[in-house]
C-alpha cells in the first residue's frame, strides 16, 4: 500500500478573496484549509475532464478527416429523438 504524504503549497490571496473564503468556510461550518483544498479539486476535476473533452473532439476530427465518415444533421436528429423517446436503439452506420 502506498501512503500519500501531503506537502503544504502556499496560495497569495487579495485581501477580498480571502474574506470571501473566509465567509464561505464560516457559513459551511468548514475551515478555510478545507474550502481551498475542495475548491482546487474540483477544479482538477473539471479542467481534467475539458482536456479529455478536447482530446477526443481532436482525435474525431482526425477521423472524419482521414475517413470522411459521418452522419447528417437529420441522422443524428432522428437518432437522438427515439434516444429521447425512450427507446434503445443503435446509432445509425455513419457513411461517406
Amino acid at each position: 500500500m502506498t501512503v500519500s504524504i501531503a506537502k503544504p503549497l502556499s496560495v497569495k490571496l487579495d485581501a477580498q478573496t480571502r474574506a470571501r473564503i473566509e465567509n464561505l468556510a464560516a457559513s459551511r461550518r468548514r475551515t478555510t484549509h478545507w474550502m481551498m483544498r475542495e475548491a482546487i479539486a474540483q477544479y482538477i476535476e473539471r479542467e481534467e475532464q475539458r482536456n479529455s473533452l478536447q482530446q477526443d473532439a481532436v482525435a474525431a476530427w482526425e477521423a472524419y478527416q482521414a475517413k470522411g465518415l459521418h452522419l447528417t444533421l437529420e441522422e443524428a436528429d432522428a437518432w437522438m429523438a427515439k434516444l429521447e423517446a425512450g427507446q434503445d436503439v443503435e446509432p445509425p452506420p455513419c457513411h461517406v
